[in-house]
């Protein structure tokens, strides 16, 4: 079995940011990411998935380390600013690295 070091990129952010994100990962090369609500409770707040619009979501994309290093940058850039959001970023490893 051979794999392939990637990087795991998780954003949690308001669902108003949906649709820029979506175009920013495109913009940076991610071929793609998974998307889903997501409820929770921190320093803004606790925040249900009752309506769709003033929900979390939470965004999943893995990538290699040049990508992940590039999105990181421009979420802290872009959309920190703008957005209540939370990034980080894993060291993971995938079987089959020409998805990523």
């Amino acid at each position: 079995m051979t794999t392939h070091a990637v990087k795991l990129v998780t954003i949690i952010c308001e669902a108003l940011a949906r649709k820029p994100l979506q175009q920013l990962l495109d913009e940076v090369g991610a071929h793609g990411y998974i998307l889903f609500t997501v409820e929770g409770d921190g320093r803004q707040g606790r925040r249900t998935a009752d309506i769709r619009e003033f929900a979390n979501i939470q965004v999943e994309v893995i990538v290699a380390p040049a990508v992940a290093e590039q999105l990181l940058l421009r979420l802290e850039r872009e959309f920190f600013p703008k957005f209540a959001m939370v990034a980080h970023e894993s060291d993971v490893r995938v079987l089959r690295r020409d998805k990523f």
